[in-house]
């Protein structure tokens, strides 16, 4: 069950990278209107809360409400998981390919045992885990240098989008030390679902303020009219939803995994992540004739044994 539920949970976050840049195209969110992509995230983990809450409320059979103790935790949480990986993510992904970006945020696991192991000293840095966090982050070396085709290349080794991407998955490699620390004594759903709910409304207020106060930018009634007038086509409300279950399923078992498992344990399969995101992205974008396939395979080959052996006990 730990594989079955672990894999599922990649697969969802994977199918996040087209599935964001597909939603992008249908509200016309260009890639310098910076605004409407944070509204964009807002309005997606907004709703991501309300369905956690409510699936879990209807599962319990009782409104889930976090307790007194948890309200400082679940802002923690939001700041962390929502707020700011997500802030970085949707900006950076704006500006590079899901491709790459699939595989820069597998980074998030290296970053992630580093965190426990330097800062909150949870585990215990291994001759593996150094070795496969080189191996993964030469993997993203090469897909920095040589992942795109010639004719698609704009000349920078790493750029704005990638920056903000790698700034997201430190968020998460935070966020996720703690999940496992406060999951102790609240549950995970509740955790998750008012996370979500608070920092998606974060990101609302932040999107608003951006468009209003920002010189250059999409006005915020310009921004809004776009995301009324999205919300009124079938596909867009579909897409929107999709992205909000992804949340809702994906970081509601991941977070019941982490509670009862170890960190290590769990996050070996992150390797699986950015497979699907790669796959997922050259099918559903065609990036595919935007990289250079074969640098993209050996990139993704060593991130992924790059994870395995990091996760590897001595």
């Amino acid at each position: 069950m730990v594989c079955i539920c672990a894999t599922l949970c990649c697969f969802l976050w994977g199918s996040a990278f087209p599935g964001i840049k597909y939603g992008y195209s249908l509200f016309d969110i260009g890639s310098d209107n910076t605004g409407l992509q944070i509204i964009f995230a807002g309005l997606r983990f907004t709703l991501a809360g309300l369905m956690v809450v409510v699936i879990g409320s209807l599962m319990n059979r009782r409104m889930l409400l976090p307790k007194r103790e948890s309200v400082l935790k679940i802002v923690h949480l939001s700041l962390l998981q929502t707020t700011g990986q997500y802030f970085f993510f949707y900006v950076g992904l704006a500006q590079t390919t899901g491709v790459k970006s699939s595989i820069i945020q597998a980074t998030n696991v290296f970053i992630a045992l580093f965190v426990a192991v330097i800062i909150y000293k949870q585990e215990r840095l291994s001759r593996n885990k150094i070795i496969g966090s080189v191996i993964g982050f030469v993997g993203v070396v090469i897909i920095e240098l040589y992942g795109q085709n010639a004719a698609y290349d704009n000349g920078n080794f790493v750029g704005v989008g990638e920056i903000c991407v790698l700034l997201s998955t430190v968020a998460y490699a935070f966020s996720s030390v703690y999940i496992k620390k406060y999951s102790k004594d609240e549950m995970p759903m509740i955790l998750s679902g008012y996370q979500f709910i608070v920092g998606g409304i974060t990101l609302l207020a932040m999107g608003m303020i951006w468009s209003r106060f920002t010189p250059g930018e999409i006005s915020l009634t310009m921004n809004m009219d776009r995301i009324i007038d999205g919300m009124s086509r079938t596909e867009n409300v579909v897409i929107v939803l999709y992205l909000a279950a992804v949340s809702a399923i994906a970081y509601t078992l991941w977070g019941t995994l982490l509670k009862y498992n170890s960190v290590s344990k769990i996050s070996v399969f992150g390797f699986l992540t950015p497979v699907f995101g790669v796959i997922l992205s050259a099918a559903v974008l065609g990036e595919a004739q935007t990289m250079n396939m074969a640098a993209t395979v050996v990139a993704l080959i060593l991130v992924s044994i790059g994870t395995l052996l990091a996760q590897k006990p001595e």
